[in-house]
């Protein structure tokens, strides 16, 4: 082998070691070669791009800054947000069940999944279920918390979100996050998150969901007996800003938070931003990560 030919050689070597040490993008799922540890990011998922890697991206790269030693991996929990993917972009994200099977057949040894979800409610119980079936695949298998899960979580959130908000705090404007809601006993998230608003001094807050209570009528009551507010500031009480911020919160539609503030005589503004975007929320879940792991 000449000079050039062991230059030209060298330089292929190094490329392949510079690309196996760095993430390969398949999709929107994540992985890296030859490690056996991952951590698995579990969402329920959004078809609004723009939202999707802010939001969940958001948390995927602070939890892979966080832990340089594990591969980082998203599932989600939605196939209709995945089929839609698919279909419309070609873009292929797993289930919870094909991510498990795909961390096994690549050889990790210790899965840690954090999920996405704001409360431990049905898709929690069914996320534990399912990785209960694939235990025996791994030597360990964590599973890491929700967002709102001890006193503190609740805290921190609610200084995040009224951080973020700060400009609109005014006295003459009501700072409105809309949850999604839930049958399970878990929906007292809502109604202690507004208890740590208020305990907190953040007495222009208010927090309602779409499909449980408090509702957004309950809001509006609560706002009208003030009797202050001339502006409602709405946002999302959710990891990311998908269909229920943009058509529940937001739409044109006489049933949306948006048209029912203007019709009680509001001025409205969106704010179209999920959770997943604010680094201190981020931080929250890979701090939820560094808890499970130790």
């Amino acid at each position: 082998m000449n000079k050039c030919s062991k230059l030209a050689a060298l330089a292929a070597l190094s490329a392949s070691v510079l690309f196996s040490s760095v993430f390969i993008s398949c999709g929107s799922t994540k992985v890296t070669a030859a490690k056996d540890k991952e951590i698995l990011v579990v969402s329920f998922g959004t078809s609004y791009n723009n939202s999707r890697e802010l939001t969940i991206g958001g948390i995927e790269n602070a939890i892979a800054k966080a832990f340089p030693d594990y591969t980082v991996a998203r599932a989600f929990t939605a196939d209709t947000i995945i089929n839609i993917l698919k279909k419309r972009e070609n873009i292929s994200i797993d289930n919870v069940d094909q991510a498990i099977v795909r961390a096994a057949n690549n050889g990790v040894k210790i899965l840690v999944v954090q999920p996405t979800h704001l409360m431990s409610g049905f898709e929690y119980t069914d996320l534990q279920k399912t990785l209960a079936k694939y235990e025996s695949k791994f030597s360990k298998v964590i599973l890491s918390t929700p967002l709102l899960t001890t006193d503190d979580d609740f805290s921190r959130v609610a200084d995040a979100i009224a951080a973020k908000t700060k400009k609109f705090d005014d006295g003459k404007t009501a700072v409105c996050f809309m949850g999604h809601g839930t049958e399970a006993a878990s929906n007292g998230v809502y109604a202690k998150m507004q208890e740590i608003l208020a305990s907190k001094g953040y007495a222009n807050y208010y927090v309602g969901t779409v499909e449980a209570k408090p509702s957004v009528e309950d809001l509006l009551a609560a706002i009208q007996a003030k009797g202050s507010y001339k502006k409602v500031v709405l946002n999302p009480l959710m990891v990311v800003a998908g269909d229920h911020a943009n058509n529940d919160m937001a739409g044109d539609e006489d049933d949306s938070w948006k048209s029912i503030f203007q019709k009680a005589g509001f001025e409205v503004e969106c704010v179209l931003e999920g959770l997943g975007q604010d680094s201190a929320i981020q931080q929250i879940y890979v701090d939820h990560v560094k808890k499970a792991i130790k």
